[in-house]
């Protein structure tokens, strides 16, 4: 008895102290996720905002977007068609301010300088070439933003079935909505880091007070695809309804991955169209030529003869 008592008291003791470091370990880490969803306090007599130096600081000082009289609600639409661009950094308007000034200023400004070298250019002429260069330059950066989006709308229709089969498998799995976007948000990183930054973009607004739908919303204005507004309005009817989401997400996802495949048909069948022109020009010839050449040879070769 003696010998039992001296096992069992040491292990008494030790499950004893690990339940209780067991319970800490889960209050910490409860803890320590609640901190990580909270913003950070500021200090008292600290600034709102760390001060940058470098060129950074150079266009917080004298490129904000807020002295050129972008503030307020055309502000917010500059950074909606930035983000859309995938420029999602917060200095993204000052970096774009910047670049439209230099731009104007520098560039025709450059060309004008270039073409006091060129000699017998003009007067007329080099006002001409300094005027289409500043054009070019304010409407530069606006084209280049309307491509980028074409670019990033392209790249999301790949990958927007793939993200709807990764939520069907964690609805199905029993997370809720939201939970199942945080969820699959690294995964869809992976295909397209523009996407997982707009899913990560939502999951913030989510956690600063917005509602699912409002969150929803933002984000397939951000996407700025017409599959992402489908997509929003039959979440919105299917919570409405109080149908299963993991079926209308099935259906969705499906129909999704027939367009995929349609839109890849129609790209085929182009391809016999456009090779027409590179095969006119660049390949007929080269063959017309070698069928041509020993002929053109032997001509040669009679008329000399001759």
């Amino acid at each position: 008895m003696s010998d039992f008592a001296l096992i069992l008291v040491p292990a008494l003791c030790f499950g004893a102290v690990a339940g209780v470091v067991f319970l800490l370990a889960q209050q910490y880490a409860s803890y320590a996720r609640v901190q990580r969803r909270l913003p950070l306090p500021a200090e008292p007599g600290a600034p709102s905002e760390r001060p940058t130096a470098g060129f950074a600081g150079f266009l917080a000082r004298h490129f904000d977007e807020k002295r050129f009289g972008v503030d307020g609600a055309a502000r917010d639409r500059l950074r909606r068609e930035l983000a859309k661009a995938g420029f999602f950094a917060p200095s993204a308007p000052t970096c774009y301010v910047f670049v439209r000034i230099a731009g104007v200023v520098v560039l025709p400004l450059a060309v004008y300088i270039a073409s006091a070298f060129v000699p017998d250019l003009r007067p007329l002429a080099r006002v001409a070439l300094t005027s289409v260069t500043a054009l070019i330059a304010m409407i530069g950066p606006d084209a280049y933003l309307a491509r980028r989006r074409r670019a990033l709308a392209r790249e999301y229709r790949l990958v927007f079935p793939d993200m709807l089969d990764l939520l069907v498998v964690c609805v199905d799995a029993g997370l809720s909505l939201d939970a199942a976007f945080e969820r699959i948000r690294g995964e869809v990183a992976k295909q397209s880091r523009a996407l997982g930054m707009n899913l990560a973009m939502m999951g913030a607004e989510m956690r600063a007070g917005r509602s699912m739908m409002e969150a929803l919303d933002s984000l397939a204005d951000r996407l700025n695809l017409d599959e992402a507004r489908s997509f929003v309005t039959l979440l919105r009817q299917s919570i409405a309804l109080g149908s299963d989401i993991g079926d209308a997400l099935r259906v969705f996802s499906d129909d999704m991955r027939d367009k995929r495949l349609l839109r890849a048909e129609e790209a085929a069948n182009k391809l016999s169209v456009k090779i027409v022109l590179p095969l006119g020009l660049f390949i007929f010839p080269v063959v017309l030529l070698v069928i041509m050449l020993p002929v053109i040879v032997r001509l040669l070769a009679v008329m000399a003869r001759g």
